[in-house]
């Protein structure tokens, strides 16, 4: 470890397993045994820094990143799968809100535990009690158990017990956020005195302007990686500018998200009283002018008393061009009885259309203005063209001169 470092990080990486079938019983763990599947998640995937003695760093980057769990290794509250972590001196840590109070004894009670976990002996927490309980603001309330304290009363005793400590090296988890203004304010100068004494500092925040006003350096943590550290100002801004870009990316697939869901709620109308399943050309998807294009429609009856119903078809070129249109009213077909499960296949019979892609709306309906189900560009097919005649349809013709 060099001389100049008080933290030295190397590739460190960490995974946890996600179980998604675990038994809880004995029972279950015996009989099902095979069935507790689970995700091997990587949360620090190589993760190297170094930090120097007194220096204050801030680890930025969004949820799920890997910072807290960065800051649990260098507490040793849990160790690395690979790599190394060294720390030189007394280590403090306000990782989370409370850690180690014991509910029902009093804060009084609770500094003695909290601060002997730390390594302070009774005769030293003797010395500091008192400066413990005037940071803290809790004169009135330190003999009262501490399940009666609010989340912020927690975080001032604890944030008293922390930086009371002497430590070489204090380890802070975002609970700067907890209590109000004039209190954070009272703290972060605290933190400022003790980093004049030259005590190393780690703090994870969400805050980058207090980080930028507190900090000697920044490391922007992304994917269990180190992405970038250097000066809070230089780091805060490419990862404030990685933040919006990825908000805009996630608004524009959220919207063609939904603009997709509107086109597919727009593409299907009806109560599917008769239900199409499946509509697909069973002869090819490519035709030339004069061919033959065989339509097979799967359908499901879903009112079983509906006997029959009528099937009808758009015929569309894909610029929105209407080509054809018939049905089998339109027909006078006879009516048919429909089963509860089944296929009817369409035949168009010397196809004239000229070049182009081309799609056909299918639909079953009641003869009136009650569609059973109505899907638009069903199928999709492609004329080829071997003439140079111009529109939608070729005719048959001659010239003569006479």
């Amino acid at each position: 470890m060099k001389e100049e470092n008080a933290i030295e990080v190397k590739n460190v990486k960490k995974s946890f397993r996600i179980y998604y079938d675990k038994g809880n019983t004995l029972k279950e763990k015996l009989l099902f045994s095979k069935r507790r599947k689970y995700e091997q998640r990587v949360v620090l995937n190589g993760i190297s820094f170094e930090v120097k003695k007194g220096e204050a760093i801030g680890l930025i980057g969004h949820n799920g990143c890997g910072k807290s769990t960065t800051l649990k290794l260098l507490t040793k509250i849990m160790y690395p799968d690979s790599g190394t972590i060294e720390m030189r001196g007394r280590v403090s840590s306000l990782i989370e809100l409370g850690a180690g109070f014991h509910p029902d004894m009093s804060g009084r009670e609770n500094i003695y535990i909290n601060a002997s976990i730390f390594g302070l002996t009774k005769k030293e927490i003797d010395q500091r009690l008192d400066k413990i309980i005037e940071f803290s603001e809790l004169e009135k309330y330190i003999d009262d158990p501490v399940r009666t304290y609010s989340s912020g009363m927690y975080m001032r005793l604890a944030f008293s017990v922390a930086i009371n400590v002497d430590a070489d090296i204090l380890l802070i988890d975002e609970i700067l956020a907890v209590g109000d203004v004039a209190f954070q304010t009272k703290c972060f100068n605290k933190l400022r005195e003790i980093k004049a004494n030259k005590t190393t500092i780690v703090i994870v925040s969400h805050t980058l302007a207090q980080l930028e006003m507190f900090c000697d350096k920044n490391i922007w943590i992304d994917k269990g990686v180190v992405c970038l550290e250097g000066a809070p100002k230089y780091v805060d801004l490419k990862y404030t500018d990685f933040v919006m870009n990825t908000e805009k990316e996630k608004t524009r697939e959220k919207k063609e998200k939904q603009e997709e869901k509107k086109k597919q709620e727009e593409k299907e109308l009806g109560n599917k009283e008769v239900e199409i399943l499946e509509a697909k050309i069973i002869n090819g998807n490519v035709f030339k002018i004069g061919d033959t294009i065989k339509i097979e429609v799967t359908y499901k009856r879903n009112d079983r008393d509906l006997k029959d119903a009528v099937l009808g078809i758009n015929l569309m070129r894909n610029d929105g061009t209407y080509c054809y249109g018939t049905s089998t009213l339109l027909d006078k077909c006879n009516s048919w009885e429909l089963l509860d499960d089944g296929k009817i296949e369409i035949t168009l019979y010397n196809v004239m259309l000229l070049q182009g892609e081309y799609n056909m709306d299918i639909a079953f309906a009641d003869g009136g203005a009650t569609n059973y189900h109505y899907i638009r560009q069903a199928v999709k097919f492609q004329i080829v063209n071997e003439f140079a005649e111009l529109g939608i349809c070729r005719v048959e013709h001659t010239w003569k001169c006479v």
